[in-house]
């Protein structure tokens, strides 16, 4: 099979319609629609249903995608393998760090620590609140994340590596006192609150929380931008609640004056690494695994 096909069928997927794939790869658009028509004809299967919106996979074509996916990571490999046979670890590695969690800081110390380690690989880092990492390493779109929970999520393996606890942090015009206490959640009935959107699994803890408290979550704004969080919090627009490295990180941004507490009863998620259980890891991403491991097990201490 031609390996062009491959590339073209991912492209066509990932731009959700056959006349912006053949723009992005400078084809004309009855070239394109013939690799699609060979790649069909090869696999007996229709892979994509036709639309006015654009384009949807078929079963058969989830299953290409996937298997599309690990063969060109494993042709890239191979061509860097063969580049640097004898000398250092190459190529290319794909790593999720889901946001508003202690993932979402380790990504400069990943890029320097695999830089000044392995200057071969080529690191690609996705912080995304839009997109579900475990489907992307079923798809074969990511070698491994870590996310939060620890599974069973058919398809991937979850190796559980952090505890995080959650934080209020709120400004002190709110009357909230400075205290190494926790500060119960039936306290904040009605605060005025700042967090992410309801999809996103810290804002879903959240949500648990209060209602398990019977509890009244007052959600003024839902923010995904963690900067921006950040800034509402310290002008005293609501409060938030974040794990504890995010939680640490908006104080220690701010020039005002903000209280930070744990909560009772205690809210925590697990933090884990996810990898695929269909395909091992690459020599390359088992030396990123290796890091991303120990940079976590730091936040630890």
């Amino acid at each position: 099979m031609d390996i062009r096909r491959l590339k073209s069928f991912i492209v066509i997927v990932d731009s959700g319609s056959i006349t912006r794939a053949a723009d992005i790869l400078h084809l004309a658009q009855p070239a394109l629609s013939q690799q699609l028509a060979a790649l069909e004809e090869h696999f007996g299967q229709k892979l994509l249903i036709r639309s006015q919106q654009g384009v949807t996979m078929t079963d058969a074509g989830h299953a290409v995608y996937r298997h599309a996916q690990i063969i060109l990571r494993q042709m890239e490999q191979a061509q860097a393998d063969a580049a640097a046979a004898g000398n250092s670890l190459a190529g290319r590695v794909s790593v999720g760090l889901v946001p508003f969690s202690s993932a979402a800081t380790l990504s400069v110390e990943l890029l320097a620590e695999t830089r000044k380690r392995h200057p071969g690989i080529l690191l690609h880092l996705t912080e995304s609140v839009g997109q579900t990492y475990s489907q992307m390493i079923m798809n074969g779109r990511l070698e491994m994340a870590l996310i939060h929970g620890v599974g069973p999520i058919k398809g991937v393996r979850f190796e559980p590596i952090l505890s995080e606890e959650f934080y209020l942090v709120a400004h002190r015009d709110f009357a909230i006192e400075a205290d190494s206490r926790p500060i119960p959640v039936g306290s904040l009935d009605g605060l005025p609150m700042l967090l992410p959107p309801t999809y996103n699994f810290v804002r879903r803890a959240v949500d648990t929380a209060f209602t398990r408290s019977r509890i009244n979550l007052k959600v003024v704004a839902e923010v995904e931008i963690v900067r921006t969080l950040a800034r509402a919090v310290g002008t005293g627009l609501g409060a938030t609640i974040m794990p504890k490295a995010i939680a640490d990180r908006i104080v220690s941004e701010s020039s005002e004056p903000l209280v930070c507490r744990l909560l009772s009863p205690r809210l925590e998620e697990t933090l884990s690494l996810c990898t695929s259980d269909q395909s091992s890891l690459s020599e390359p991403a088992f030396a990123v695994r290796d890091i991303l491991v120990e940079l976590t097990e730091r936040l630890k201490l």
